[in-house]
C-alpha cells in the first residue's frame, strides 16, 4: 500500500459489498473447500478488538487474511495478508503487519501452530502495513530479510511513515513502532533452508515499489507475492507502471499452484490471480497515453484514466487517481 499522504482520486465510499472484511472471518479462494477454514489458532490483540486467526492453506503453510480496507484504528492496521511457513527445524514469516499490536497477536498465534523458532522474517516491501511489526520479530531473534533496496527506502521514508501513520491509525497503535530494516539482503535470488523445506526468494525490479521481494515454497507450490499481486483490492503504484507490466509474464511463469497476494482472498488461483491486475494497468496506461498524445494536462488526465475499471475493484476511488498521477510522469517520458 502507498503512503497515505500521496493518495489521489476522490474519497467516495466504496460499495460495502465490495469492501469485504476478510481478516480471520471468512474463507475464500482456491482450495478453501479442501482445507479447514478456521483452525482455532486465534489470539486477541492487546486492545481486545483484533481477532487474529491463521488458516492452513497447504501443508505447513498458514495465512492471515487482512481486511480489504484502508488502515484505521478500527481494524488496527491489519490489512495485509501475512504468512507462516513451518519447516522441520524452523519457521519463516512473510511480513510482520501494520502495528506491534498485530505483530504480537501474530506471534502468539504462531505459538499455537508450532513450537519451532521463528528463524526468518521476510519483508516483501517497504509499506507500513507490511513492516510496522518488525521490531516484535527482531526481539524474538529472527533474521529480517529484504530486497537489496529496502534499507535505503526505509531510511528515506521511515520518519514520514512514523508521522503520517500516527495521524491515520492513532497514537495507541503507533506506540513502540520502530523502522527496523533487514539485515540479510537479497540482491537477486536467495534460498532459505527451514530444515527439509527451502524458500526461494527473488528480488524484482521496480514495479509496485523498487524493493519488491517474493517467496516461493516448492514443497507446496505456494507463491507469496507481497503487493506485486492484488486481488479485489485495487493495485497501488509506488514504483514503475512500465516495470510492473514488463515483469507480468515472468511473474505468471512461476509454477505455483496457489498464491498469497499482498491483499485479497487467500489462497487465490495462479496465474489467473494476475489477470484483472494486468488488465487494469493496461487500461490505465492506454488512457494516459491517449491523454498525453492529445495534450491533456495531468490534472485533467487523472480524472478519467482507468475509470472504466471502477466497478471492478474495492478502494478504486481511494487509489486510481494516485496511480494515474504516478504513471503519467513515467509515460510522458516514454
Amino acid at each position: 500500500m502507498p503512503d497515505p499522504a500521496s493518495r489521489g482520486g476522490g474519497a467516495a465510499p466504496v460499495d460495502p459489498l465490495r469492501r469485504r472484511l476478510i481478516g480471520g472471518f471468512a474463507c475464500a479462494g482456491v482450495g478453501a473447500a479442501l482445507l479447514p477454514c478456521c483452525l482455532g489458532h486465534a489470539a486477541l490483540a492487546a486492545t481486545g478488538q483484533l481477532r487474529f486467526e491463521l488458516k492452513e492453506i497447504a501443508d505447513g503453510v498458514f495465512t492471515f487474511e487482512g481486511a480489504v480496507d484502508l488502515e484505521t484504528s478500527a481494524n488496527e492496521g491489519a490489512i495485509a495478508n501475512l504468512s507462516v511457513v513451518v519447516g522441520r527445524d524452523a519457521v519463516a514469516v512473510i511480513d510482520s503487519g501494520g502495528s506491534l499490536v498485530e505483530a504480537k497477536a501474530f506471534i502468539e498465534t504462531i505459538g499455537k501452530v508450532t513450537a519451532k523458532p521463528v528463524r526468518y522474517l521476510i519483508n516483501t516491501h517497504m509499506h507500513p502495513d507490511h513492516i510496522f511489526g518488525n521490531a516484535a520479530f527482531r526481539d524474538l531473534g529472527a533474521t529480517i530479510v529484504g530486497h537489496r533496496n529496502l534499507p535505503r527506502a526505509l531510511e528515506a521514508r521511515g520518519d514520514f511513515y512514523l508521522k503520517s501513520y500516527r495521524e491515520q491509525i492513532g497514537e495507541a497503535l503507533m506506540r513502540g513502532i520502530e523502522i527496523v530494516p533487514p539485515t540479510l539482503l537479497v540482491k537477486d535470488r536467495l534460498e532459505l533452508d527451514l530444515g527439509g523445506r527451502v524458500l526461494e526468494l527473488k528480488a524484482w525490479e521496480a514495479a509496485h515499489t523498487d524493493n519488491d521481494l517474493t517467496a516461493y515454497d516448492d514443497a507446496t507450490r505456494t507463491f507469496f507475492t507481497g503487493d506485486l499481486v492484488f486481488v479485489d483490492h485495487l493495485p497501488t503504484l509506488d514504483g514503475s507502471l512500465l516495470g510492473w507490466l514488463r515483469q507480468m509474464d515472468a511473474l505468471a511463469a512461476i509454477k505455483a499452484q496457489r498464491v498469497v497476494p499482498g491483499h485479497g482472498p487467500v489462497p487465490s488461483g495462479w496465474p489467473e490471480a494476475l489477470d484483472a491486475e494486468r488488465h487494469y494497468f493496461e487500461v490505465l496506461a492506454s488512457d494516459l497515453r491517449k491523454a498525453i498524445a492529445a495534450g491533456i494536462p495531468l490534472a485533467e488526465a487523472v480524472k478519467t484514466a482507468g475509470r472504466s475499471e471502477a466497478g471492478k475493484w474495492a478502494l478504486f476511488d481511494e487509489y486510481d487517481g494516485r496511480n494515474a498521477t504516478a504513471a503519467f510522469a513515467e509515460l510522458e517520458w516514454e
